[in-house]
């Protein structure tokens, strides 16, 4: 996945986000601050869940300002974005449809897939395994 933050005040930044390439610290500090499971978490990622991607986002930007706390993490909502690739996209869409009955998330998906970033690298799937 990638998520740019483009604060109006500052410059953007853009993030390769894997949440299985996270590090157990911060995953732990994610399901902490959100109150939710890993794998609940990841999922209100990619569903705009406020919380969640405020929790990703004061991860993110922890790796390059260590001493930045959650409490300096505020933005618009205009100003972070979450998308997923299109290799991430393809490989859910086949996922669901081997599932069957999740007509309305693939269409979903298959919606933006042509403004989807392309990858770089070998696609994985966006969620937490």
């Amino acid at each position: 996945m990638r998520v740019t933050y483009s604060p109006e005040d500052g410059d953007e930044q853009v993030f390769d986000y894997n949440p299985n390439k996270l590090m157990s610290a911060e995953r732990e500090a994610l399901e902490k601050r959100t109150g939710m499971p890993f794998n609940q978490f990841a999922k209100g990622v990619l569903s705009g869940h406020s919380l969640c991607r405020r929790a990703l986002l004061h991860v993110l930007l922890k790796r390059q300002h260590p001493g930045i706390s959650f409490d300096d993490v505020d933005f618009r909502w205009d100003e972070l974005k979450v998308e997923m690739t299109k290799g991430e996209i393809t490989l859910a869409v086949e996922q669901l449809r081997e599932k069957g009955g999740q007509d309305d998330l693939v269409e979903a998906m298959l919606s933006g897939y042509d403004e989807a970033p392309e990858d770089e690298g070998k696609a994985r799937l966006p969620f937490a395994v």
